[in-house]
């Protein structure tokens, strides 16, 4: 039920967005693009992606057995699953593969995931907030939005770094929060706890891992700099790293399908100073695709992960 309302709305905000800036706008917008730069820009989603198998063999621990091509169909196929199961289940239908495959403890597998999630946060507020501190406009919206990412990323580190101040994080979020996710939380506290003995033990290690991450999301703001340059409009790469990864954090608040509407609208609001509102549009366009190709490629290999996935959707959702 959640998430046919999170279609509905999705829906409803994509329907006020092309009736204020006229559809017809944004079809032209797509005839008249660069025909060299959206192809470009559409296939950045090929390294991302091989990057992001890589880190995941990384994550990995010696005795566990995850080659490369294995890896990125399982990144593939999540991505399918993230697109139809509610709250990202797709990540956790990886860790039950890993556990699976890798002969992994089913809580060492929801670590391995917890952190490569967790990397992949800190990084986008990173360039986030490094985005913000250098971008023009010092208005009180972004001076808000500068201390709050910044607020973030802290919070995060220091929830990576410090055992004993993550589980105090986990106690409270324990006591605040709905019966029904306690038990959640408190899963996740243990798998928390066991992803730092993990990681930790190892500083090199846990360096080149945090290190593809943030490469790997400045790949992934570069495809997004790329999109505007295939719409044939420009906005300069610093100002785009700070609101593009602005706009996907929009994308994440749990009121839309796969942030669609949301991320769209805060395209339109943050690159008005750039190009017009049908521009933007289309940018939202492009930006499900980053989303929706990785989907679209999973498919083939769904089936053989549908077994370890039956059972996560809850009946009520």
């Amino acid at each position: 039920m959640k998430r046919l309302i999170s279609i509905g709305v999705s829906l409803v905000i994509l329907l006020l967005i092309y009736w204020r800036i006229n559809f017809a706008g944004l079809i032209q917008v797509f005839w008249e693009c660069d025909r060299l730069w959206m192809p470009i820009s559409l296939s950045m989603v090929i390294p991302i992606t091989l990057i992001t198998a890589w880190r995941l063999q990384q994550l990995m621990p010696p005795h566990a057995q995850l080659g490369f091509i294995e890896a990125n169909r399982l990144i593939l196929a999540a991505s399918t699953l993230n697109m139809v199961l509610p709250s990202k289940m797709g990540d956790i239908a990886k860790a039950y593969f890993m556990q699976d495959r890798g002969n992994l403890s089913g809580s060492l597998a929801l670590s391995i995931v917890v952190f490569e999630k967790t990397c992949d946060m800190l990084s986008l507020l990173l360039w986030c907030a490094f985005g913000l501190l250098i971008y023009p406009a010092k208005d009180w919206l972004f001076g808000v939005m500068t201390i709050s990412v910044m607020a973030g990323l802290g919070l995060g580190l220091l929830i990576l770094s410090s055992p004993q101040f993550a589980k105090s994080f986990f106690a409270l979020g324990q006591k605040i929060a709905p019966k029904k996710l306690r038990a959640k939380l408190g899963k996740m506290s243990y798998a928390w706890q066991e992803m730092h003995d993990y990681f930790w033990s190892n500083k090199r290690h846990l360096f080149k891992i945090a290190f593809t991450s943030i490469f790997t999301w400045f790949l992934h703001l570069l495809q997004i700099w790329f999109f505007i340059l295939a719409l044939k409009a420009f906005a300069p790469f610093l100002a785009n790293l700070a609101l593009s990864p602005l706009a996907i954090l929009a994308g994440l608040l749990p009121l839309t399908f796969a942030g669609i509407g949301t991320r769209d609208a805060a395209l339109i609001l943050f690159y008005q100073p750039y190009f017009d509102a049908a521009t933007a549009a289309a940018l939202g366009v492009l930006c499900t695709s980053r989303y929706l190709l990785p989907a679209i490629g999973g498919l083939p290999f769904l089936g053989q992960y549908l077994t370890l996935t039956k059972g996560l959707r809850n009946p009520n959702d």
